[in-house]
């Protein structure tokens, strides 16, 4: 019974290290954002997908995005570890039509969505938070500062947005750690 045990460990250790390469992993739109083409209200949208590969079996990577009324595109802010390598910010900001983007093959979760009269209140407040937010050119893994200790932080600035993190947010609990 070992000998089967250790075949099916072994199995399922080497099919989760055995995904796709990352560049080839897909970042196609998951179709669960408003189309902003469509939509002119403003929109906020916290979405979670599994992390990549086998981290995904315990951690998410989390990331934001708002559409200001009337506006044709959304400004997503994300937090990730290869920009630091590479000598560049942790935080990125930038303009899509489609912030709901698989992770690298993982299918994103909406952990919070607002739209309407209150989101166009509370953009101005995301924009003014995401610009203060202290652990811009840091990442760490774990504790954090990471990808989801940013929307955690974000939530934890602008209280009205009401955000409650996955538990596989791993990192988000770094948040309460602002200097």
């Amino acid at each position: 019974m070992k000998k089967y045990l250790g075949i099916l460990v072994t199995a399922l250790l080497l099919s989760a290290c055995s995904n796709d390469d990352w560049r080839t992993a897909s970042r196609e739109p998951a179709g669960i954002a408003p189309n902003p083409k469509e939509v002119s209200e403003a929109v906020i949208e916290f979405y979670a997908a599994d992390a990549f590969s086998w981290r995904g079996w315990f951690a998410v990577h989390s990331w934001v995005a708002t559409k200001e009324k009337g506006a044709s595109e959304y400004t997503v802010y994300e937090v990730t570890g290869w920009r630091v390598k590479r000598g560049l910010p942790a935080l990125y900001e930038y303009k899509t039509s489609t912030p709901d983007r698989y992770w690298f093959g993982s299918k994103p979760e909406k952990v919070l969505s607002i739209t309407g009269i209150k989101a166009e209140a509370l953009i101005p407040k995301i924009t003014s938070a995401v610009a203060r937010y202290p652990w811009a050119n840091e990442y760490t893994v774990f504790p954090g500062p990471n990808s989801n200790t940013f929307p955690t932080w974000v939530g934890l600035q602008v209280p009205e947005l009401g955000l409650d993190m996955p538990f596989s947010a791993i990192g988000s609990g770094y948040a309460d750690n602002d200097e």
